[in-house]
């Protein structure tokens, strides 16, 4: 056995210590009904779990009914959720890995069809909503125009983040992740491509920074001191004007402040005319400029497929752990055949260590 493997290694985050540095990516299934789980989802993030990563994280899980980005999105915005949720938490925790779960609004980028469905607008009257944001500035042609929120709106979006949070904490959650990227309604704010309000949420970086700090802080205050916070960013726009990797690091500087223990580095998704270089690994140096600008950990996280890859990353410092998620889509127990691939022997199962390899058989 090796055991300098550092993929393998664990992670204090406070109280927590996930078992090594791999993290199930939130992804979306939409495939719930009301916002209520169902038995997919405890089967698609149960058998994660039982696939040895660290961390197995639920999708964006909308803090508002309005805040879904599909109407098949999960929600915790009333209590009658936590209960299917709650079931997941446990399961996920039995297994060894870490429940965490991220809570998000999708601000004008809500109200769409899912992917297979062709993401254009739900109009009203097939179940569809008036979407919210920061300006009256649609993502594209094809999605709905969403109407500015007042100031009242912003402050109601910022408790339903802490009732959520609330909520997620009854269900068994030890990592909760707010959602500040991929265009959805934190990243809006923050960026000036979907922002041009003129008050004080608008214009100046510090003024556009307001919304995901007053949300941070909500959620820090009602999230215990012991559990970890997490923030996914989008470190950059890829648009000329836009959001970028020096704005992310102020942002990222005032979020340690305000108690976040890791910062997870995505980017894109406010505006279609972004040009994304995709490569294997193309965001790893965002979160290696954000972790060593701000001392914060780190989560890499874009095109992160191959075990030797990711051990490279964790191993250099480039980010503290990894978060796959079409990896992990293709392969469960990922995290399994890359012990093997790595030559470090990882707990299997009981279940299932009859098959198990020994001394390299199969």
């Amino acid at each position: 056995m090796n055991t300098e493997i550092q993929l393998f290694s664990p992670l204090p985050l406070r109280s927590i210590t996930p078992r090594n540095r791999i993290m199930v990516s939130p992804m979306c299934q939409y495939s719930a009904h009301d916002g209520f789980t169902n038995d997919w989802y405890l089967v698609h993030l149960g058998s994660r779990a039982v696939g040895g990563a660290g961390i197995v994280m639920v999708e964006a899980t909308a803090v508002e009914a309005r805040g879904r980005i599909s109407p098949q999105d999960l929600g915790l915005w009333k209590d009658e959720q936590i209960a299917g949720l709650a079931r997941i938490a446990a399961f996920i925790k039995a297994q060894g890995a870490v429940p965490a779960i991220q809570l998000a609004h999708a601000g004008r980028k809500a109200s769409t069809r899912r992917p297979w469905e062709g993401r254009d607008a739900v109009p009203i009257g097939e179940g569809g909503w008036q979407v919210v944001g920061p300006s009256a500035q649609p993502f594209n042609a094809t999605y709905p125009l969403p109407q500015p929120l007042t100031l009242a709106g912003i402050e109601a979006v910022v408790a339903a983040f802490a009732l959520a949070t609330q909520r997620a904490l009854e269900a068994g959650f030890e990592i909760v992740e707010i959602h500040a990227a991929h265009g959805y309604l934190i990243h809006q704010f923050l960026s000036p491509l979907s922002n041009s309000r003129q008050d004080s949420y608008g214009g100046s970086l510090e003024n556009r920074m307001r919304l995901g700090l007053a949300v941070t802080q909500a959620v820090r205050q009602v999230w215990p001191e012991d559990l970890p916070l997490f923030v996914r960013i989008s470190a950059t726009d890829w648009v000329a004007g836009g959001w970028e990797i020096e704005q992310s690091i102020e942002f990222v500087q005032r979020l340690a402040d305000l108690g976040v223990d890791l910062i997870d580095v995505s980017s894109g998704g406010t505006s279609p005319a972004a040009q994304i270089p995709l490569e294997p690994g193309y965001q790893v140096s965002f979160a290696e400029r954000i972790r060593h600008a701000t001392g914060i950990y780190t989560a890499a996280v874009g095109l992160i497929t191959e075990p030797q890859q990711a051990e490279a990353i964790v191993r250099s410092g480039q980010a503290d752990l990894v978060a796959l998620a079409r990896a992990e889509l293709r392969d469960p127990y990922w995290p399994i055949h890359a012990a093997q691939a790595l030559g470090h022997d990882i707990t299997w199962p009981v279940q299932y260590e009859r098959a198990k390899p020994v001394d390299g058989s199969q």
